[in-house]
């Protein structure tokens, strides 16, 4: 089975411009030293969050899209990250998975933030999305996700795990840095996978600060790499899949885990 080789970026953004938010984007990518297979953008990555969605939302075919669809087939990897997305007569939180090739799935964020009155604008998703790169099985998520460990949860059967990898791209608050730090630890040792988060720096209109805190973990909790906090940073690193399963051998608890189904 092959390594998988991924870069995030951990950046500021600016408020309500996607235009000025994709051309910097595209800069930073631009200064990419390796040939990944995954490039991973933060949640909203065009407006910042939350932002109005009757004005910043975009429909599947504007230019965020093409955008997306463009730098895959430069970088020849697959991009993903979230922004506003108008869906008929309502509006969802959505997650791209951009292939070279142009073809892309979606993923609509599931719990959307009520503390933050997302809720009152945004639909909420009901369908998570598994997605397979060069052999991995990964399963994408956004920001406050990370905090519901059921809608997370890997799961064993037949002798096969549902992922090897999950993410989650976030705008999340520098004041709840400490929780967002753990939770990602709980959610790599308790799955059995390769964890990454993905956070904006900078601080909003709103007076939010954000530091980042974006880090890649291993199976077992350890830090595999990580951006410095508050800084922008363009991070490349690699997955092996001959560890993964080694630790998997060895110690498989996924053996003894509950099986539930979620309503």
């Amino acid at each position: 089975m092959q390594d998988l080789k991924i870069a995030y970026v951990q950046s500021d953004l600016f408020w309500e411009d996607a235009a000025a938010n994709r051309k910097h984007f595209e800069t930073v990518l631009s200064k990419l030293k390796t040939q990944p297979d995954l490039i991973v953008l933060p949640e909203t990555f065009t407006t910042g969050f939350p932002v109005d969605p009757n004005h910043f939302a975009e429909t599947i075919t504007a230019e965020t899209i093409d955008w997306m669809k463009s730098q895959a087939a430069t970088h020849q990897a697959v991009i993903t990250g979230s922004f506003l997305l108008k869906r008929e007569d309502f509006y969802q939180n959505t997650l791209i998975w951009m292939r070279p090739d142009g073809s892309f799935e979606t993923y609509a964020k599931r719990h959307v933030f009520r503390l933050g009155g997302e809720h009152e604008r945004i639909t909420p998703g009901d369908q998570q999305l598994f997605v397979e790169l060069k052999g991995w099985k990964i399963k994408p998520l956004i920001c406050y996700d990370l905090r519901f460990p059921v809608w997370s949860k890997n799961n064993y059967k037949d002798r096969q795990f549902d992922y090897d990898f999950m993410f989650y791209v976030a705008n999340w608050p520098a004041v709840r840095a400490e929780p967002w730090k753990q939770l990602l630890i709980a959610r790599s040792i308790e799955n059995l996978a390769y964890v990454l988060g993905v956070n904006r720096v900078g601080t909003d209109p709103q007076g939010l600060a954000y530091q980042g805190d974006s880090m890649l973990l291993d199976f077992k909790g350890q830090l595999v790499s990580q951006a410095f906090a508050k800084k922008e940073m363009l991070v490349e690193s690699i997955l092996s899949m001959e560890q993964l399963e080694a630790f998997r051998e060895k110690f498989n608890v996924g053996l003894d885990w509950d099986t539930f189904k979620i309503g």
